[in-house]
């Protein structure tokens, strides 16, 4: 025991210095490792950024109280009038579920008016104006509803196409964004509208809840992230009153505030970010209820999250590449600016994550001459920053959500982890994209108001082609999995969690990706498939 033990394998392998000195640097060496420690000291700066964002939360929590209750209220005879904007294509499963549940919104019927914007090039366009009419004349034990159907034939502009097009006849002073997959509840416009009574807030976001957070393992880890982003980066930013984005849909809008910004714009992905800036930059200020909260689905299918994931972080970089030359010259502060510029450049990551893994194994084989003293100074600092920072920040969300139960998340934290890593290909191509202007249509992430396992017959209707991606997918964590075996031969073992994230991360959605691709193919003969462009949704 004592020759094969752990203070064996300590003394031989980092308290021998038989071979001591007998390494030396050389060229080969230092270009590799210098691109190697400038990619993980960038990614360091933006896993030292989550940890601040735990911290603004925290540090600004007197501030909830004043987010969360409106200083003033309007008296009931004088709530002011809002339209409800529901921008919809080829939404057939989802758009009856939304339309009872704006009918049936607690406010009164001659304040308010409902738009079904539709630019549906299906059946949809039928199912929409027929429901609009039924509606209008009262259905469900309703009474007629102050409902209007606006279709679209070309699409111009997608979804921030279709909301300038409703705002052209819209009559609401105030106006709230439903994407088609989201259930408003009852009272959820009366939680938001009295914020309003403060006359320079321009727009209140609400934070999104899953109707299907149970359905998959994959859902499950889907809604821990955007946990994370609801609570940690929205409530960190806006309770540190620094710039935060309208996600698109859950939120009201000051009209007057998308007028003085210049309106809905289409010339990045993420029209709802990029309003967003400019009407902050413009003087409005926003607010984020956290403990209001409206419930949406999550993507079912790896291509549908992958498909959503690429969309966000090729339009934040969009978005980044318009408002950051605006957004330093103006005259916010510092921290303003400093946050922004991590707020719409953190999908740089992605393209460095490519050069990184790319490195990872000549790397390591340099590494492993050099002893356990650079290690401990160098590379464990930095993948406490890189690495570390993220399961923090979703541990940190969930407890702040679930404080009974937050401590389950433990079991995802690997899993949320890898499906980061393997999200990397998808997204670098994204950032690229964005970063040489590319321009691709508005590719919406399809809904099929699936709550439980078995309900998926209509999933074929709206899935994705498989393309070359999940091969490539499982190619790099094929030499993943050569690195971890390497790391083993070598007895590298402190390495190897790391390195499984990695083979993990790709293996999954590649698995994931290629599977769900060979149900399309064997499920849907003779039928249509819909592609790119799609234009609305989450």
């Amino acid at each position: 025991m004592s020759q094969h033990g752990l203070g064996h394998y300590w003394k031989t392998h980092y308290a021998d210095h038989t071979f001591k000195g007998v390494y030396r640097w050389n060229a080969f060496d230092i270009y590799l490792l210098v691109p190697y420690f400038i990619v993980m000291v960038i990614l360091a700066f933006y896993g030292v950024h989550r940890y601040q964002l735990v911290w603004l939360y925290y540090r600004n929590r007197r501030n909830e109280a004043k987010s969360n209750e409106p200083p003033s209220r309007f008296p009931e005879e004088e709530l002011p009038f809002v339209t409800i904007q529901l921008p919809i294509f080829n939404e057939q499963f989802v758009i009856d579920r939304l339309m009872e549940a704006c009918c049936k919104l607690d406010y009164p019927r001659d304040r308010f008016e409902i738009q079904l914007l539709d630019d549906s090039t299906d059946e949809t366009v039928e199912v929409a104006s027929a429901m609009v009419a039924r509606f209008a004349a009262g259905t469900l034990g309703l009474g007629p509803q102050p409902v209007h159907y606006l279709h679209r034939t070309n699409r111009y502009g997608y979804k921030a196409g279709a909301l300038e097009e409703g705002l052209k006849t819209a009559k609401g002073e105030l106006v709230a964004i439903f994407d088609a997959d989201f259930v408003p509840p009852p009272q959820w416009i009366r939680q938001v509208v009295h914020h309003f009574a403060e006359p320079k807030v321009g727009m209140v976001q609400t934070r999104w809840t899953h109707l299907n957070r149970n359905y998959s393992f994959l859902t499950q880890v889907e809604a821990i992230l955007l946990d994370g982003h609801f609570v940690l980066e929205h409530g960190g930013r806006s309770r540190a009153g620094v710039f935060f984005n309208f996600n698109g849909t859950a939120g009201m809008w000051r009209r007057a505030a998308i007028d003085e910004a210049g309106g809905w714009e289409h010339d990045t992905l993420t029209e709802d970010t990029d309003l967003s800036y400019r009407a902050q930059l413009k003087g409005w200020k926003f607010k984020y209820l956290q403990d209001v909260e409206c419930p949406a689905e999550l993507p079912i299918e790896m291509t549908a999250f992958k498909t959503q994931q690429a969309r966000w972080a090729k339009g934040l970089i969009q978005v980044g590449m318009k408002s950051m030359p605006r957004i330093l010259k103006s005259d916010i502060s510092w921290h303003q600016k400093l946050e922004a510029w991590y707020h719409l450049t953190a999908n740089i990551s992605y393209p460095l994550m490519i050069v990184l893994s790319t490195l990872l194994m000549p790397a390591m084989i340099i590494r492993s001459w050099q002893g356990p003293v650079q290690m401990l100074l160098i590379d464990l600092p930095l993948f406490m920053a890189s690495t570390m920072s993220v399961s923090t920040f979703y541990l940190v969300s969930q407890k702040e959500l679930f404080p009974k139960t937050w401590y389950k998340t433990f079991l995802y934290v690997p899993f949320l982890m890898s499906l980061g890593v393997g999200l990397t290909i998808t997204n670098t191509k994204a950032v690229l994209e964005a970063l040489v202007g590319h321009k691709t249509a508005f590719a919406r992430t399809p809904k099929y108001a699936v709550k439980k396992k078995g309900e998926v017959s209509q999933a074929k209707k709206y899935r994705k082609r498989l393309g070359i991606i999940p091969w490539i997918e499982l190619a790099i964590g094929c030499y993943f999995a050569a690195t971890v075996w390497y790391a083993f031969s070598t007895e590298n073992y402190f390495t190897v969690p790391f390195l499984l994230l990695f083979v993990l991360g790709y293996w999954y959605t590649g698995i994931l990706s290629i599977f769900q691709g060979l149900f399309e193919r064997r499920g849907s003969q003779g039928e249509e498939l819909h592609e790119k462009p799609y234009p609305v949704g989450i």
